[in-house]
């Protein structure tokens, strides 16, 4: 037992790395070989290692995460209504009238707001659709035949009710103390004469009977009119204006029928000073004389054309 030395055992594998022992024999030039090959392999990339290194568009696409692309939902297109502005825009006078008369009618207490509101009508407006009405009134008349006839007038007869209701509703408007300008006043009257003498004279004498009250009407308003410009600033408005001599010719033209116009007119006229043409036209030369020496005495040139008398008197 005691002859028998031991041998120590020797693991390989606890003193050398066996990654760089391989356990079988490798010859010296098969690794320098491979080596080399290695080497060169690396300095000089192959044309297959060069497409695999480039950048390629697939490669980037799959390695950004895919964006969502989200479509906004547009709302659908629906009919509506058109806005109360447009919608009035696209009215004419008569649609809106009609359209405030059935409002005030439904809502009875929104008529004074609008008279409020309203601009006030100036003459020409009134006068305008005083023709108005005329036009339509002449426009009804029947093709042929007499237009003073009882055919006629039954043809004419709403159109002219509608003119004369016009008529009658605009006057007191222009009237004192409703108008307080005399000139307006008496501009309107001028022109609501003028288009009552255009009224036909009828066969019938009954339906003369609009023309005459209508005559009778104008005639007062007229005298209204005068009353009161003759006491304001002096009654300069029917003194200058030659208001009295288109009155004379309006009442020569009625037959006489505005004769009460045309006498409060010279009343008023001779207390100012003045003369109506009617006075003129009785004075005759006397007028003109008066006028000449008045001329004459105002450009200091008064008896230059008279004989200077020498001596005693």
């Amino acid at each position: 037992m005691s002859g028998i030395v031991a041998t120590p055992v020797h693991f390989p594998h606890q003193h050398q790395d066996p990654r760089l022992s391989p356990s079988h024999p490798m010859s010296f030039h098969t690794i320098n070989s491979a080596g080399r090959k290695r080497k060169a392999e690396d300095e000089e990339p192959s044309a297959d290692d060069r497409m695999s290194t480039s950048p390629s568009p697939s490669l980037h696409q799959r390695s950004l995460p895919a964006q969502r692309v989200t479509k906004r939902l547009r709302p659908a297109t629906t009919g509506r209504p058109l806005p109360l502005p447009r919608l009035l825009e696209t009215l004419d006078a008569d649609s809106l009238r009609s359209i405030l008369q059935t409002i005030c009618q439904r809502h009875p207490c929104l008529g004074s707001e609008i008279e409020q509101i309203a601009p006030r009508p100036s003459v020409s407006s009134a006068i305008s659709v005083l023709k108005h009405y005329e036009s339509t009134f002449q426009a009804a008349f029947p093709f042929g035949g007499s237009p003073t006839s009882d055919y006629a007038y039954n043809r004419v007869r709403p159109a002219l009710t509608n003119l004369l209701e016009a008529l009658a509703d605009f006057t007191p408007h222009f009237l004192p103390p409703s108008e307080a300008q005399a000139s307006q006043s008496l501009s309107f009257l001028d022109s609501a004469t003028e288009l009552i003498h255009r009224l036909p004279d009828w066969t019938t004498f009954q339906h003369r009977l609009h023309k005459q009250n209508a005559y009778e009407e104008i005639s007062k308003a007229w005298t209204s009119v005068i009353q009161e410009a003759a006491k304001r600033a002096g009654g300069v408005h029917i003194q200058y204006g030659g208001w009295d001599q288109k009155l004379t010719k309006h009442n020569q033209q009625s037959g006489g029928k505005l004769q009460e116009a045309v006498d409060e007119m010279s009343k008023h006229l001779g207390w100012m000073g003045g003369q109506s043409t009617t006075q003129q036209q009785q004075h005759g030369s006397r007028g003109d004389d008066l006028s000449s020496v008045r001329q004459e005495l105002l450009s200091g040139t008064y008896g230059s054309n008279l004989p200077v008398r020498v001596g005693p008197w």
